[in-house]
């Protein structure tokens, strides 16, 4: 049984991730930089679920990885537009 961890955005990644895993969290910390979103005080989260990593980020942004495939999937919050339920 693998244990979790957290840790804080723009810090090492925990060891044992896959190489892919961690081009993913770059790709989002980068464009976190890159929108100059206030996220000084997020962290990921990493839980095991049947073997593989599944990563999240206190905005709700989710990495999940695809051990057959040697994929990392990034998954964005919906974000609602206004009022009337619009999302994105």
């Amino acid at each position: 049984m693998k244990m979790g961890s957290r840790w804080p955005l723009g810090s090492p990644v925990p060891a044992g991730l896959p190489h892919v895993v961690e081009i993913a969290v770059h790709a989002v910390e980068e464009e976190l930089t890159a929108l100059a979103e206030d996220s000084s005080s997020w962290r990921w989260t990493l839980t095991w679920l049947e073997g593989s990593p599944v990563l999240e980020l206190d905005d709700g942004t989710v990495i999940r990885y695809d051990k057959d495939e040697d994929s990392a999937t990034i998954t964005q919050p919906s974000i609602v537009l206004d009022d009337e339920d619009d999302w994105i």
